[in-house]
């Protein structure tokens, strides 16, 4: 007779624990039978899980399965070059250079030389050991206060994103190695300033730090945070790589004191970070904003961070600079492959232009109005080593940003439970007995070495190229696979726009079809 699964393990578990009792020598088992029983039962009356009420207790195999796939993919199944969003080879080197270990890699390159995974920059017969053995970058030059950057910073993270450890101490190696700290738009919390390493503050929509208390821009609380010594910078955001043209609500139960405090919100009610910007709604509107900031700051340089979506917008602002002769100090430009803590699948897979492009497209919109003299432009999207800056030079920027990399330094193992709460690094986590295993004093060198490390990487890079400096590499120094038997330099792949090209004669650029509908008035298409 056919008996239904669901049956079996709570009858056979009570006949088992029954058994057990009755005979003396075996109770001792009995802490471990009663216990099962009670949740094989539990499983058999709940009404909540079909699996486990189908298959009590076997079914929870299943959850555990779940919970350990991650670690078992990446400890046992993928090889060095698998694994994402980074692979094991990259989190390797990071780690190896936090540590200061040797980052060396034996046998030559395990990529496929011969296949679209492999790109490479060219080489000199002619090394140049004369290079500089440092770079900075002059941003707002034509402010009262420009800031010479590291060619290299800590992308924007925000406090409760990660642990107030996991700021501290990244702000503590942005001290150690002279290089600036974005504070993420969840504002300066005190463990951004425990430290007095440099900060880029960024701004978001929902105004945190500067927020009124009808959550719209609050132009003296923003002069009194944006005149601090160590900020050094300011940031728009108008989207990011991760969730591009997506808003958020952070609950009020997350809204703790010092959040609170960060933030200028009530501490326990929910907070609204609108998908757009209040205080403007055209590219004539931003830039005067620009402006305003600037000046209330105290003539620091104020850029605007964003994932290229509609081309047309690009161009919009650009268009609105030379209407308006206003032009922000930088731009920053997050590829779609950047991370956050939590993102809609969709919007992590589907939405938003990758950094090569999004890079590409707006150093043309740049080089191609003449502006590019008066406006910096920052990588950043999955950048952890110097030939992946390099390369991003080669395309146009001036500096580089990262985030994730930083991360791995503080001893992130990419164990993807950032959103939950439950980092086991202490790194992504308010709880305060995970943040325990992060010691500031040790991880804030880490952050420091790594970032000494990738610079130095960038410049041996440079010297083995022939060249002075990173912004001498150009796109023809970089070539891509198009298949095993063809590759192509990338400025024969994409378009490059000439100086002053797109003011003279667009029409002759593939891009004129998203400049001929941009209007410096609105951020929307025109006929």
């Amino acid at each position: 007779m056919f008996v239904a699964p669901r049956y079996l393990v709570p009858a056979g578990l009570i006949i088992l624990t029954i058994a057990t009792a009755i005979y003396p020598l075996t109770r001792g088992a009995l802490w471990l039978l009663i216990p099962l029983t009670v949740v094989a039962l539990w499983d058999f009356f709940q009404t909540r899980h079909s699996l486990r009420r189908n298959y009590p207790l076997v079914a929870r195999v299943r959850w555990i399965m779940e919970e350990l796939r991650p670690f078992a993919q990446a400890y046992v199944v993928e090889s060095d070059l698998e694994g994402r969003p980074f692979s094991h080879q990259a989190r390797a080197l990071v780690y190896a250079r936090a540590k200061g270990d040797l980052d060396s890699h034996p046998m030559g390159t395990e990529l496929d030389v011969y296949s679209d995974e492999y790109e490479w920059l060219s080489h000199s017969v002619l090394p140049n050991d004369q290079a500089p053995k440092e770079w900075r970058v002059a941003v707002g030059s034509e402010g009262a206060r420009p800031y010479q950057s590291s060619l290299l910073n800590i992308s924007a993270m925000s406090f409760g994103s990660l642990s107030a450890r996991a700021i501290e101490a990244l702000n503590y190696g942005a001290q150690q190695g002279s290089f600036a700290h974005n504070t993420g738009e969840g504002s300066i919390s005190r463990y951004h300033r425990a430290h007095g390493g440099d900060l880029i503050w960024e701004i978001g929509s929902g105004y945190f730090g500067c927020r009124a208390v009808d959550g719209g821009f609050d132009s003296q609380r923003f002069a009194d945070n944006a005149q601090d010594d160590q900020v050094k910078m300011i940031e728009i955001k108008l989207s990011q790589g991760a969730k591009p043209g997506h808003g958020g609500v952070l609950p009020g139960k997350k809204v703790t004191p010092e959040i609170a405090e960060a933030r200028g919100i009530p501490v326990g009610e929910d907070c609204l970070s609108p998908a757009a910007h209040s205080a403007f709604s055209t590219p004539i509107e931003m830039l005067e904003w620009i402006a305003s900031l600037r000046e209330m700051s105290g003539g620091k340089p104020v850029g605007i961070k964003l994932c290229v979506g509609q081309p047309h917008e690009v161009f919009a602002i650009t268009k609105a600079m030379l209407n308006t002769g206003i032009t922000p100090d930088f731009i920053t430009v997050d590829g779609a492959e950047g991370g956050t803590g939590a993102a809609p699948l969709e919007f992590s897979n589907s939405v938003g232009m990758p950094l090569r492009e999004g890079l590409i497209f707006v150093r043309n919109a740049l080089v191609g109005t003449d502006l590019k003299d008066r406006v910096k432009i920052a990588a950043s999207g999955k950048i952890h080593s110097g030939a992946q800056m390099a390369k991003a030079f080669a395309l146009g920027a001036d500096w580089c940003n990262a985030a994730r990399p930083f991360m791995f330094a503080l001893g992130c193992v990419q164990s993807m439970e950032c959103h939950t709460g439950n980092c086991p690094s202490g790194v992504a986590t308010q709880k305060a007995w995970r943040q325990k295993g992060l010691i500031v004093d040790d991880k804030g060198p880490r952050v420091a070495r790594f970032h000494d490390q990738t610079i130095h990487s960038l410049r041996e890079i440079v010297v083995a190229m022939g060249l002075e400096t990173p912004w001498d590499i150009g796109a023809h120094d970089m070539r891509e696979r198009l298949n095993g038997a063809k590759s192509k330099a990338v400025d024969a792949i994409y378009e490059f726009a000439k100086p002053g090209q797109l003011l003279s004669d667009p029409d002759s650029l593939k891009i004129a079809q998203h400049w001929n509908v941009a209007s410096a008035e609105s951020f929307r298409r025109v006929s």
